[in-house]
């Protein structure tokens, strides 16, 4: 952790391999205590005022409910709210027939919110720990709370607790990704002293995934205000310009204009995760398309077998295309090794399809792909997978860029190919990064490695080297940022079996390019279609089927 600034009188530190921020230190429960009084929840205004407020907060509400419903599928069941406030989303939620809990610490809010549920719901005045009932709730909503607390990884495993498997997690919090804050840096609005946490999806999402919530999706954090509730908040919570700017507006306009409510996307993202079995140990699976490399494979899956993981198990998923020189023969004869998963294809189809459906059978929390020829050293691993595990990362590139030394592309006798194939790769790099706002130097790198929820609700449709660009920019877009390593490399040329074609590939990474920038990715939908229940005892989620392709496992131990 470093220093990084300060925000009234605390210390901001932020750590240099996540990138996670926090107070520190932070602060007493005596300060928080004088910053949480009945005034805080903006409660403080005039009856009309709070009237319009609740307005305001229950039009917020109604899109959780929406986006609840299209993760469960209906409304209603069990809702547990921490942090309900004067329970404007409890009462929205009671009228749809949820069975309502809420945990609020103010006193002050939760007499409201007991006025205005009755006997349709229960309110308790504390915090989390209160609570005892353990696999008990369907879904749970936590807005604009995580980032208050204290111990967020203590916080979430009280939250694993309390929902019952397959049960939904949606988290509302303040993102460092936001273009608020990018704008304003440091003199962004949500650095408060009460903050203790500041988030990027990728951080919460690493801290939901080690406590046994995958995260499904991150949405951005919709809204509803109107410019007198903004003045309000900025009359509070004063920034220098803004405030001032507010003031003068909100006394030059009538009262139907400053009350008019608007969307807006602020500063939030809202996070939905989905509770699952927790396993001991965490599961690499690695998936090995193979057509045609009867001369290497044998020595790659020797080598996959004997590499050791500290702490990790692994699964190798085979995935043989009817190859013509015998690879098939090599592969059958795997099919009764411990950990290794034999499936067979009817016919090639292409790499990325081969893929696709290796994926289709992994089980792994992390999953890597990796090639039947001998390019790549498979002693990487270690490093490669090593920011996954750590949770500072869920996206990692294996760089043939990296290092001191040039190792892509370098073809004996033939400098004129290699020349042409490198400066396809800087074209489309080029692209590649203009496009989607990142600045890699091998985006196309058969080393792709991440955890599996960068993956949850996506589907996948190419069937050559093209799917390289789908996975890569579908992950991006998700919202994973990839880290690149150096790794190891040798390439081999088109006598020794490369399968790249100059003259057909690179016209479908160009469509692959545009059609991925542009695509509507609805995550959500797709985790839904993709759905199947395991059994009736842990009730949890089955990794989506990412292809159509006929294929047949053989064995799988």
């Amino acid at each position: 952790m470093y220093y990084a600034f300060s925000v009234q009188q605390s210390r901001l530190v932020e750590c240099r391999d996540c990138g996670h921020m926090m107070l520190h230190p932070a602060p007493s429960d005596a300060e928080l205590s004088q910053i949480y009084d009945e005034n805080y929840w903006l409660l403080d205004a005039s009856d009309e005022e709070r009237r319009h407020f609740s307005d305001l907060k229950q039009a917020t509400a109604r899109p959780y409910l929406d986006l609840i419903q299209r993760c469960l599928g209906r409304h209603g069941g069990r809702l547990l709210e921490v942090g309900s406030g004067a329970g404007d989303l409890l009462t929205a939620a009671a009228d749809l027939g949820y069975d309502v809990t809420g945990v609020e610490y103010s006193e002050y809010a939760c007499a409201k919110a007991r006025e205005r549920l009755g006997d349709r719901g229960r309110i308790i005045r504390g915090d989390i720990t209160c609570l005892q009932d353990e696999n008990h709730y369907d879904v749970c909503v936590i807005a604009d709370v995580i980032e208050h607390v204290r111990d967020p990884r203590d916080f979430l495993e009280r939250v694993y607790n309390l929902v019952r498997f397959g049960g939904i997690v949606i988290i509302a919090t303040p993102s460092r990704q936001s273009w608020s804050a990018r704008l304003m840096k440091d003199k962004w609005m949500e650095f408060k002293t009460e903050h203790l946490h500041y988030f990027t999806q990728e951080t919460l999402h690493s801290l939901l995934f080690r406590t046994g919530l995958d995260p499904i999706a991150a949405l951005p954090g919709r809204k509803c205000l109107s410019l007198e509730y903004v003045t309000a908040h900025f009359r509070k919570y004063p920034v220098k310009m803004v405030s001032a700017g507010l003031r003068c507006l909100s006394a030059i306009l009538p009262a139907g204009l400053r009350k008019r409510p608007f969307q807006v996307v602020a500063s939030g993202i809202i996070s939905v995760s989905v509770k699952v079995p927790r396993t001991q140990r965490p599961r690499l699976s690695i998936i090995v398309p193979a057509y045609n490399e009867a001369a290497t494979l044998e020595g790659v899956l020797k080598s996959l077998l004997e590499k050791k993981l500290d702490g990790i198990d692994k699964e190798v998923v085979l995935v043989e295309s009817n190859s013509t020189d015998g690879t098939r023969d090599i592969v059958m004869r795997y099919r009764d090794c411990p950990g290794v998963k034999v499936v067979l294809e009817d016919r090639p189809r292409g790499k990325g399809c081969a893929v696709r459906t290796g994926l289709a059978h992994a089980t792994g929390d992390y999953i890597l792909i990796q090639d039947g020829d001998q390019e790549y050293d498979i002693e990487d691993y270690d490093v490669l997978i090593d920011p996954l595990v750590a949770g500072t990362n869920a996206f990692v590139l294996g760089s043939r860029h990296g290092g001191r030394t040039w190792k892509v592309r370098q073809f004996k006798g033939k400098p004129f190919t290699g020349i042409l194939l490198n400066f396809g790769h800087w074209l489309f790099k080029t692209a590649v990064n203009t496009l989607f706002r990142l600045h890699l130097d091998d985006p196309f790198t058969m080393y792709k490695v991440f955890r599996r929820d960068c993956i949850t609700g996506l589907s996948f449709e190419c069937n050559r080297f093209d799917f390289d660009y789908e996975l890569l920019i579908k992950i991006v877009r998700k919202g994973y940022r990839p880290v690149e390593i150096p790794v190891n490399y040798r390439s081999r040329s088109f006598s020794e079996g490369k399968k790249v074609s100059i003259a057909r590939d690179p016209w479908t990474w160009v469509r692959a390019i545009l059609k991925f920038r542009w695509v509507d990715l609805d995550v959500i939908e797709g985790w839904r279609t993709n759905l199947n229940p395991r059994t009736a005892e842990d009730a949890a989620i089955v990794r989506p089927a990412w292809t159509e392709a006929p294929a047949k496992s053989v064995a799988g131990r």
